[in-house]
């Protein structure tokens, strides 16, 4: 499944640098069907943008610790995912086996169906699970919000927060609906500071990035990477270029 592209209009506000807006995303190498040629081609990717992470399949967090020793950027790794519905053994296991292979952020779907149905303690507990089997790495808390309403979601991130998560994100990619800005804006309206908001589902265009930025979102996860930065070095490049009949054209 393919979620839409968020739409947004052109950012006319100051620009990040490269290297500010490559820390900020989480290179995605999760669809099913890539193939080792494919996924050491998405490590490459991230490696010449020096994006803050890739976030690969299990299956992959050899290769990918390998490809990316001494690159600085970070190795994650995903758990319960695409659906949640492993039980908390299963994810506390997939949490230990991953960080002993060198992972070094998890990002783990939670029971939604539990959620929905009202069991928020069930949530929190098997968040506070998988951050204590994190053993300190990073965790980040996907919600699926494409099938919560805004009660629900409130209470989950607030669960996230009290089990000691790291962050809170929108979507695995793979639902009806991915991020939106009323998501990212009620995601920071609930949780404190120091709890950080990850954005993925549809985030293919700098603009989209630049404007959920705007809102609360420190981290993108992405498959667009090289388009979104390529953009933006083209737009900085732009600015930095003096106009048309400007000093530097006179005399």
């Amino acid at each position: 499944m393919s979620v839409a592209p968020i739409a947004a209009p052109r950012w006319d506000g100051p620009l990040p640098t490269l290297e500010e807006a490559a820390k900020m995303i989480d290179h995605s190498l999760l669809r099913p069907e890539l193939t080792p040629a494919e996924v050491a081609a998405g490590l490459e990717t991230a490696v010449k943008y020096r994006t803050a992470s890739v976030c690969v399949r299990p299956a992959d967090v050899t290769t990918a610790v390998a490809a990316l020793a001494g690159s600085g950027v970070a190795v994650g790794t995903v758990v319960g995912f695409p659906h949640g519905g492993a039980t908390t053994a299963a994810k506390v296991f997939e949490t230990t086996e991953l960080i002993g292979l060198g992972a070094q952020e998890i990002d783990m779907v939670i029971d939604i169906g539990r959620l929905r149905g009202g069991d928020v303690a069930y949530v929190q507990d098997e968040i506070a699970a998988v951050v204590q089997a994190a053993k300190g790495r990073t965790v980040k808390v996907i919600f699926e919000n494409a099938y919560l309403d805004d009660e629900q979601k409130v209470a989950g991130y607030r669960a996230a927060e009290a089990a000691g998560a790291a962050f809170v994100k929108t979507s695995t990619g793979f639902a009806p609906g991915g991020a939106t800005a009323a998501d990212i804006a009620l995601m920071r309206r609930t949780v404190s500071p120091h709890v950080q908001i990850k954005a993925a589902g549809g985030v293919r265009t700098l603009d989209a990035l630049l404007e959920l930025h705007r809102l609360g979102a420190t981290r993108f996860g992405a498959t667009a990477t090289a388009a979104i930065l390529d953009d933006l070095r083209a737009r900085l490049a732009e600015a930095a270029s003096p106009a048309d009949g400007g000093p530097e054209k006179q005399g």
